[in-house]
């Protein structure tokens, strides 16, 4: 089961990065992982870095896939998305989390792009 999952969200994030590409972002790196936490894609668009957060269901029952991105982990998201900056000698960049909503119908996926999601937030 484990790595049905897995291999759903991996073609999702796929996608997603193909949908961002489609429409103007430029991806840096997916699938960033430090200490801190992991971020989806890491995109930049028209010069703003972007924090994707990609969330996939194959239906709504329990409830839209971004509502899957809470506090908590607006939390994580925001602490990796602070030590890749500072890592990479970016915290001066404007920079903005953002979340693809994938939710398939008909075996088909339906995107949604929510812009500036959520705001920075600080850690635990």
């Amino acid at each position: 089961m484990c790595s049905v999952n897995a291999d759903f969200g991996k073609v999702n994030e796929q996608l997603a990065a193909e949908f961002l590409i489609k429409n103007g972002y430029q991806i840096l790196r997916k699938n960033f992982r430090s200490k801190k936490g992991e971020i989806d894609i890491i995109a930049k668009d028209q010069g703003t870095i972007c924090f994707v957060e990609v969330k996939a269901r194959k239906s709504a029952d329990f409830g839209l896939p971004e509502e899957a991105v809470g506090l908590v982990k607006q939390k994580k998201i925001s602490l990796a998305a602070l030590y890749f900056l500072s890592s990479q000698g970016l915290l001066e960049k404007n920079a903005r989390f953002d979340v693809i909503s994938i939710l398939w119908q008909d075996d088909q996926p339906k995107f949604t792009l929510f812009k500036d999601a959520f705001e920075f937030k600080e850690g635990f």
